[in-house]
C-alpha cells in the first residue's frame, strides 16, 4: 500500500497536456457511466455543512500543474484548484458551483442551467451528496477533495454545456473519455489499491492466541464476517471492520440480560493492533474477553440481533467513506436480512 503522506510532492517538470497525451489515448466524444458514490434519498436542508470525515488521503501530488490524489477509501479526487485547471475556468467559479450545489442540493424544480445539468449527470451516475467535494482535514486545515465523478460532470458542463464551449476543457474531456479520469489519476500518482485482505491478516496474525484459555473474543468470533465482507468487496480497513461496533451491543446485551450469572465473569486481557493501524499508538488495548460457556449464546445473538438489527446502521454510517457510497452500503447492509421463504403454490 502507498505509504501516506500530507506533504504535496514537488510536480512533475512537464506541461499537463503532455504529460495527459503520453498516458491516456485520444478519443471521440463518449459519455462516461460512473458509480462512485450513490444517491441519498429525501430532501436536504439548503443550509447544509458536510462533518469533515475521519478520512486521510493515501497519496497526493501534483502532475503538471494538476493537483490530484487518492483518499484513504480509494477515491480519486482532485483539488479545487486541479479541477479549475483541467476545465480551464477561473477558481472563482468552482467555488460558485460548489456554494449553489450545497445552497440548492434540495430544490426540486430543474431548469437549463448549470446546476441543472449537474444535478441530471450526476443522479444518472448515482452521486447524490450535499456537497459535491468530500471534505476532510489535512495539516489541522479542511481540505476539499472532488470524487473523479463530480470532476467529469464539471468538465462535461465546460466543453460541451456552457453557451462559450471551453477548447480546454474539450480537449481534455476527449481525453479522459475511455480511459477515464480516475485510471489517469492512479497512473499518474503510481498508485495501486491496496490488498484488500491486508487489514484483516494483519490484525488475525498479531492475535494469535492472545486470549486467555477457557475465553473468547469478539473479533475472533466475527472473523467469518469480516471474510464475508471483504468477498463482497468491502474496502475493510481500520475504519470500516465491524468488531467494535460489535463488542459494544454485546457487552450491553451482556451486563443488560445479566449474563454474568449465568456463565460467569467476563475478564480484562490485553489486546494490540498492528503497526498499520492508528489505534496502534496506544498499545496495548485493555478488552473483554468472555467464558467460552457463553459462547452458544453470543452466537445466537450475533446471528439473530446484530447482523439484523445493528450491523445495517453501522455499515450505513460509513457509506460516505466507502467507494460505493450508499449503495455499496445498502448492499452489504441486506446481505444478512432474513431469507423469505415463497409461499406455497396452491393446488389448483
Amino acid at each position: 500500500m502507498p505509504k501516506k503522506t500530507d506533504k504535496i510532492i514537488e510536480p512533475i517538470n512537464a506541461e499537463f497536456d503532455e504529460v495527459v497525451k503520453k498516458m491516456v489515448k485520444v478519443a471521440p466524444y463518449k459519455p462516461i457511466k460512473n458509480k462512485v458514490l450513490a444517491a441519498k434519498t429525501g430532501s436536504q436542508v439548503a443550509s447544509y455543512k458536510q462533518v469533515p470525515l475521519d478520512l486521510g488521503i493515501e497519496v497526493e501530488k501534483s502532475v503538471g500543474g494538476i493537483e490530484m490524489g487518492v483518499l484513504e477509501n480509494g477515491i480519486p479526487f482532485l483539488t479545487q484548484r486541479g479541477l479549475a485547471n483541467i476545465a480551464g475556468a477561473p477558481r472563482s467559479l468552482i467555488y460558485d458551483i460548489s456554494q449553489e450545489w450545497a445552497e440548492h442540493f434540495g430544490d426540486q424544480v430543474l431548469t437549463k442551467d448549470r446546476l441543472s445539468f449537474l444535478k441530471t449527470y450526476l443522479a444518472k451516475s448515482g452521486y447524490n451528496e450535499p456537497q459535491l467535494y468530500i471534505e476532510t482535514i489535512k495539516n489541522g486545515s479542511p481540505h476539499y477533495s472532488y470524487p473523479d465523478i463530480v470532476c467529469m460532470a464539471v468538465l462535461e458542463y465546460y466543453a460541451f454545456e456552457t453557451k462559450t464551449p471551453n477548447k480546454k476543457a474539450i480537449d481534455n474531456y476527449r481525453l479522459f473519455a475511455t480511459a477515464g479520469l480516475r485510471k489517469f489519476i492512479f497512473d499518474s500518482l503510481g498508485y495501486v489499491p491496496a490488498d484488500k485482505w491486508a487489514y484483516h491478516n494483519a490484525r488475525q496474525s498479531i492475535l494469535q492466541d492472545s486470549v486467555p484459555l477457557g475465553y473468547f473474543s469478539v473479533f475472533h468470533e466475527i472473523s467469518g464476517l469480516v471474510v464475508d465482507l471483504i468477498n463482497a468487496d468491502l474496502t475493510v480497513n481500520d475504519k470500516t471492520v465491524p468488531d467494535g461496533s460489535v463488542g459494544s451491543h454485546w457487552s450491553t446485551y451482556w451486563k443488560n440480560n445479566d449474563l454474568e450469572d449465568d456463565f460467569g465473569p467476563r475478564i480484562d486481557y490485553a489486546h494490540n493492533y498492528p503497526a498499520s493501524y492508528p489505534q496502534a499508538l496506544s498499545n496495548p488495548q485493555v478488552v473483554k474477553a468472555y467464558p467460552d460457556e457463553a459462547l452458544p449464546k453470543f452466537r445466537k445473538w450475533f446471528k439473530r440481533e446484530y447482523l439484523t438489527t445493528k450491523f445495517p446502521t453501522y455499515i450505513l454510517k460509513k457509506a460516505i467513506a466507502l467507494p460505493g457510497g450508499k449503495a455499496e452500503a445498502e448492499k452489504l447492509a441486506n446481505m444478512f436480512q432474513p431469507k423469505q421463504l415463497a409461499a406455497p403454490r396452491k393446488k389448483k
